[in-house]
């Protein structure tokens, strides 16, 4: 899971899909494509919907994403487009390229939308990221 600073939108991701399904098949992480917030927790807000929703990613740590993840994952879920196209510009070989994948298409086939990033935002936005990426999470969990 991966969006620009690894605080707001992946960390969610990462702990709703850890929370559907078996953390000895499936390993998940997330991380940023900028280095930001480097080894500082989740946004407060993250947590605090994570939590109203049952899921806590408070001991989660932000880390940059780097080329060994292409090494490390099957697939490399971009929760918008710019994101995405960073994580592709890093990638060694068609493989690499293969396993990046727009996190919504997983609702919307080929859509290409983004999740938008609620860090310059209210509360509500945090709400509906932690909605869309529930939905989003619940059919690549069904996948896998």
């Amino acid at each position: 899971m991966v969006c620009l600073g690894n605080i707001c939108r992946s960390p969610l991701a990462q702990g709703i899909l850890e929370s559907k399904v078996n953390p000895d098949l499936v390993y998940v992480d997330s991380a940023g494509t900028a280095g930001y917030h480097e080894g500082n927790p989740p946004d407060s807000r993250s947590i605090k919907v994570g939590l109203k929703n049952g899921i806590d990613i408070s001991h989660q740590t932000s880390r940059k994403f780097n080329v060994d993840d292409f090494e490390k994952f099957d697939i490399i879920y971009a929760m918008d487009a710019s994101n995405f196209q960073n994580i592709k510009r890093l990638a060694r070989s068609k493989e690499d390229e293969q396993k990046v994948r727009m996190i919504l298409n997983e609702v919307d086939n080929q859509a290409n939308n983004s999740v938008p990033d609620p860090y310059y935002g209210g509360i509500r936005g945090f709400d509906e990221v932690y909605e869309m990426l529930d939905k989003a999470c619940e059919i690549i969990s069904n996948k896998l």
